[in-house]
């Protein structure tokens, strides 16, 4: 099979695995959140938040510097990954052991103190999962990801149905999350065997190079924890746990539509790259606009339907107890927005291999958001968490397009952006109109969902928008401007 091919396999492989992850885990969701209510979710999001923040500080943006070393001409692939595998390993036990003593400090109830120590597992395992993705990432075999991350969605669900019909409360709920990451992890290592057998090692002079790569992506893992997790870590110190967990579960919303650009701009992120690198200018700035307009395609209609449709979603998903979260939802959505037209630019800053310009830009916003944090959240609770958030996530998407304008000269049109716009204005005022929109329960949110997607669609068409043949442009192989192969791009 050809790179082109496999490229494109991948692409359907590892898009078809996070649409049934994504299913079974909206699911998992739906089970944790009617079996806990809302004062159990709270704690439980305060537990996975708390270690989420820790385990971050661990994360050193490995799999990308996974897949750019043993990537790298003449590298001695197993060496390396082993080494990278011993690295993440230490480092992912030191913080969370951190974390485990930390939480001692905190004036969290015993409750949530105990969780914090039951759910430690639970993060080991994913971070170790990401040296093997970046060896996936590698070898077009993104569909093994795909089938480990389904495995661990199905370990997730059958343990929170046991856990159900035992009543083993909170800690069973923890526990399930546990026996999840592990059978990910089994997964994801059986599956690497094909390719090579991953120990850990500890050679002090990969290590060190290993922290070379890696040191900027972690200031600025660091930074985005501070303005995207401190709000419910926050939350959870200056409001009860029924207020974190109407906030925790429109956050569960949020991550996963926030996937979607993540995983469309990794795969674009290798071209972008490629073309810079070629001193193809002009294909960069094309499939950069190209790839905004798709964006922007996707976030509009996202930002005008959840202004009608947010309170039944969240019922639908989280349970009548959460019908609330909706009004979060519809303020958190702009946020997504951000992140969806933002994306696009933050991973084209490293295809310029800019990164290390944005940290003063990632510092400025972290301490902005912190001192917004701690002035709007005990006064206003979760809506003065949801529009600090919406400040950072817009304040980045800004200052990383600055930085890609000024080093590549990049000026987005704005041209299909104001008719995604247009066609999703339309789109609201047939769910305000149409009374069909507005039955209740599943029946009627389905229903609203439909006509919503077929009149923006329509409106689309009628207003001369993106063409499909037009998205085709990036994903085509680069052999007419001579590009590297696709195994040697320095991501």
């Amino acid at each position: 099979m050809s790179v082109a091919k496999k490229v494109a396999h991948n692409t359907i492989i590892q898009i078809s695995g996070k649409i049934v992850s994504t299913i079974l885990g909206l699911l998992a969701l739906a089970f944790i959140t009617r079996y806990l209510g809302r004062d159990g979710f709270g704690e439980y999001t305060t537990i996975i938040t708390f270690l989420t923040f820790f385990a971050g500080l661990a994360d050193f943006g490995l799999t990308l510097v996974t897949v750019q070393m043993i990537s790298a001409s003449g590298a001695n692939e197993s060496k390396v990954l082993n080494n990278i595998f011993g690295f993440r390993l230490t480092s992912i036990i030191a913080f969370l052991l951190l974390s485990v003593v930390s939480v001692s400090f905190f004036p969290y109830s015993f409750v949530v103190k105990i969780g914090v120590v039951v759910a430690c597992a639970s993060f080991i395992f994913p971070a170790l999962n990401q040296v093997i993705v970046g060896l996936f990432q590698k070898k077009l075999s993104m569909g093994r990801n795909a089938i480990a991350e389904v495995l661990s969605r199905l370990i997730l669900i059958i343990g929170i149905i046991l856990t159900k019909k035992f009543d083993a409360g909170l800690n069973g709920v923890l526990w399930a999350s546990v026996a999840s990451a592990a059978a990910g992890f089994i997964g994801h290592y059986l599956l690497a065997i094909k390719f090579v057998t991953i120990k850990p090692e500890f050679d002090w002079q990969i290590w060190k190079h290993i922290f070379a790569k890696s040191w900027p992506l972690a200031i600025t893992i660091v930074l985005n924890l501070i303005y995207l997790r401190a709000d419910t870590l926050f939350l959870s110190l200056f409001r009860g746990n029924g207020e974190v967990g109407l906030y925790g579960a429109t956050y569960r919303i949020i991550d996963v539509l926030t996937t979607i650009p993540f995983m469309f701009a990794g795969l674009v992120l290798p071209i972008l790259t490629t073309a810079w690198s070629s001193r193809s200018h002009d294909y960069f700035k094309r499939v950069l606009q190209k790839s905004f307009d798709l964006m922007a395609l996707l976030a509009m209609p996202l930002i005008v339907g959840a202004q009608f449709l947010a309170k039944p979603i969240m019922t639908a998903i989280a349970g009548p107890e959460f019908s609330a979260s909706g009004q979060i939802l519809q303020i958190l959505i702009f946020a997504v927005g951000a992140i969806f037209l933002g994306t696009m630019f933050s991973h084209a800053v490293i295809a310029l291999d800019r990164q290390k310009k944005m940290i003063g830009f990632y510092i400025f916003t972290s301490l902005t958001a912190l001192a917004a944090y701690l002035i709007l959240i005990p006064k206003y609770s979760y809506f003065g968490a949801a529009a600090v958030t919406i400040y950072s996530e817009a304040l980045i998407a800004i200052f990383s397009a600055v930085c890609v304008y000024k080093y590549s000269g990049f000026r987005p049109s704005l041209t299909l952006s104001l008719k995604s716009l247009v066609g999703a204005g339309m789109m609201g005022l047939s769910l305000y109109w149409l009374p069909i929109c507005h039955q209740p329960g599943i029946t009627g949110l389905i229903i609203a969902l439909v006509i919503a997607s077929v009149v923006y669609f329509a409106s689309l068409l009628l207003l001369g928008g993106i063409k499909i043949a037009d998205l085709k442009m990036i994903f085509q192989r680069q052999k007419k401007i001579g590009a590297p192969t696709y195994n040697n791009t320095n991501f």
